[in-house]
């Protein structure tokens, strides 16, 4: 049992330590950025008094000192924050290219380290967070609390679905946010992680559930996941490719300049009535391109907190 187990720890310890490579990286140039003077950090050590809370002892500094100190934070507040990933089959591009889906970086791939260092940067703050994973139905649900085993437990989640994905599982969009919408906790930070890839006919009912979101006191980043250069651009060598639908498995073989200037056309349509509906509703919508790594993640982040905490 044990050798069955280890496999899974190695995995969990990886994402949860490139979550918190992340992290780091972007804490150490937060002071040269519009958010210096955030707090993701305690503020200073105070002498603990008897008959107080435990909960903020610093151990490690008993352990030197031998005198009880606490951490008192800056900044505590009772965020609650719930990340929704799509995990739908759309978001496996491009296919992997390594065994170990961590070394290679799709849309997914990317979503789970976002969603990994935003709940790394959550838990420093002391904020509770849950996690959403969703393709036609909600596979996973979680309420916010603010752990270190919560955190754990939910990167379990998100490796489960890195190391086996599945093929050819849809999108529902506008169904699964409506019942998140009903389920979470009212004036809660919603964060989306999605590829907005649901079937064209279904858009007014995912603006509608967005909507909805909205009407129930939450605050909603969406973060359009894509590989600009493939999925927006639509950027090939113009050779025969054949291209396939991961979600359905429908395949065609064509000329990438046969069609390019009417594809773009069509992204950019949807993309257009996808900014106006959040522009619409208040909603932050931030393109969250594979190939430009998780600081916008992370920007876009604080700058909702530090607008929500005014």
């Amino acid at each position: 049992m044990r050798r069955l187990e280890e496999p899974g720890i190695r995995e969990i310890s990886k994402l949860e330590l490139l979550a918190n490579q992340v992290v780091e990286g972007f804490i150490v140039g937060l002071h040269q950025s519009p958010f210096h003077g955030f707090s993701v950090e305690f503020a200073e050590h105070r002498i603990y008094n008897e008959g107080e809370s435990t909960k903020n002892i610093d151990w490690k500094v008993f352990a030197r000192t031998d005198r009880l100190y606490s951490k008192r934070f800056e900044e505590e507040t009772n965020l609650r924050c719930q990340i929704v990933v799509d995990a739908s089959s759309s978001m496996q591009f491009p296919k992997a290219a390594s065994e170990n889906p961590l070394d290679s970086q799709n849309k997914f791939v990317f979503s789970a380290l976002g969603a990994a260092s935003l709940m790394s940067l959550l838990k420093r703050q002391r904020d509770a967070f849950g996690l959403d994973l969703f393709d036609e139905t909600l596979k996973i649900h979680t309420e916010a609390k603010s752990s270190t085993a919560h955190y754990r437990l939910l990167l379990s989640h998100l490796e489960k679905v890195l190391n086996d994905p599945g093929q050819h599982k849809g999108t529902r969009t506008a169904q699964v946010l409506h019942e998140i919408a009903d389920r979470i906790h009212k004036r809660s930070l919603v964060i989306i992680f999605s590829d907005m890839m649901d079937d064209p006919s279904h858009i007014r009912e995912v603006f509608s559930s967005l909507q909805h979101l909205k009407h129930n006191k939450h605050e909603v980043i969406l973060f359009h996941t894509v590989d600009h250069n493939k999925e927006i651009e639509f950027q090939y060598e113009n050779r025969p490719h054949l291209f396939i639908d991961l979600e359905t498995g429908e395949k065609v073989r064509l000329l990438p300049r046969e069609v390019e200037k009417e594809y773009r056309r069509q992204m950019a349509a949807l993309y257009d009535q996808i900014r106006m509906t959040c522009l619409q509703y208040k909603i932050d919508l931030v393109e969250a391109d594979i190939a430009k790594g998780y600081k916008p993640i992370l920007q876009a982040y604080l700058a909702k907190r530090s607008r929500m905490a005014v």
